[in-house]
C-alpha cells in the first residue's frame, strides 16, 4: 500500500496483493488503509456513484462515519466517451483538461453541450439517490472521498473541488486501485490520496477486479439507507 499526502510510505497491504473480488471486498481492503482516521472529529465518507458506493459503504462501516454521495460526471469527449475532456460536479464546479481540448481541437459549444448532458444526469441521481434529503454539510469536517478506482484523476478533481467550496477542515482521496500518473495529480489537490495499490501500467479499472459488474441505482439507494442512524426516518430517502 502507498500512502500519498505528506509524504509517502510502503507498507504491506494484508488482504490484496493483485485483484479484489469485488467493490465490497476492495472497500475492506481501504477500510483497513484508512484506520488511522477512525479517530478523527466530524469525519465524512463521500462516494462517487455508482461504483464507489459499494466500497465506501464497507469503509463507513469500518469508521462509524456517516455515508453519502457526491454528485460528480466525467465530460466525456464524443466518440471517445471513455477519454475525459474535464469533469463536473454539484454546485456548479466545472474542471477542464485543457491539454486534452486543445489536442482535439473541441469546440466550446461541444463542451457546453456535454456539460449540459451531464448536469442533468446529476439533478437526476440526486433526487434517486437522496430524495428529499439535503446533501451533508461538510463545513470544518474531515472529509474522505472514495471512488472505486483512479485512472486519469479528472473526474476525482473536480470532486476535491466541489468539496473544497464548503470549508471542509481536510480533505483525503481513497481507492482501492490508482494509476500513478491519478494518484500524483490528486496531491496537487487533496491533503491525503491513499491508495491500497498504485499500479503502472493502469490498463482498465476492470482488469483490477473479478467482479465489475456495474453498481445499480437500487444498490445505491440501498447502501445510503442501511448506512443511515437508526433513528433516520424510513421515508426520507424515497425518490
Amino acid at each position: 500500500m502507498e500512502l500519498f499526502g505528506k509524504g509517502v510510505v510502503t507498507m504491506p497491504a494484508p488482504v490484496v496483493t493483485h485483484r479484489f473480488a469485488d467493490r465490497r471486498a476492495a472497500g475492506r481492503a481501504l477500510a483497513w488503509a484508512l484506520s488511522h482516521y477512525a479517530d478523527r472529529p466530524a469525519l465524512q465518507i463521500l462516494a462517487l456513484p455508482r461504483g464507489g458506493v459499494p466500497v465506501a459503504y464497507e469503509v463507513a462501516q469500518a469508521l462509524s462515519a456517516p455515508l453519502d454521495v457526491l454528485l460528480v460526471r466525467k465530460l466525456g469527449v464524443p466518440g471517445q466517451v471513455e477519454l475525459a475532456m474535464g469533469a463536473i460536479a454539484e454546485h456548479g464546479v466545472r474542471v477542464l483538461n485543457d491539454d486534452i481540448i486543445a489536442e482535439l481541437g473541441i469546440r466550446p459549444h461541444v463542451i457546453e453541450e456535454v456539460t449540459a448532458l451531464e448536469q442533468a444526469e446529476i439533478a437526476r441521481r440526486a433526487r434517486a439517490y437522496r430524495g428529499q434529503r439535503p446533501p451533508p454539510v461538510l463545513r470544518d469536517k474531515t472529509v474522505i472521498i472514495i471512488d472505486d478506482g483512479l485512472a486519469t484523476g479528472a473526474t476525482m478533481r473536480g470532486a476535491v473541488d466541489c468539496v473544497r467550496l464548503q470549508q471542509p477542515r481536510w480533505v483525503a482521496v481513497a481507492v482501492p486501485v490508482a494509476s500513478k500518473e491519478g494518484a500524483w495529480l490528486l496531491r496537487t489537490v487533496a491533503d491525503d490520496v491513499i491508495a491500497v495499490m498504485t499500479v503502472e501500467p493502469f490498463y482498465a479499472l476492470s482488469y483490477w477486479y473479478d467482479d465489475f459488474r456495474q453498481t445499480s441505482d437500487d444498490e445505491v439507494r440501498q447502501l445510503l439507507q442501511a448506512s443511515l442512524p437508526a433513528s433516520a426516518a424510513p421515508g426520507d430517502e424515497d425518490a
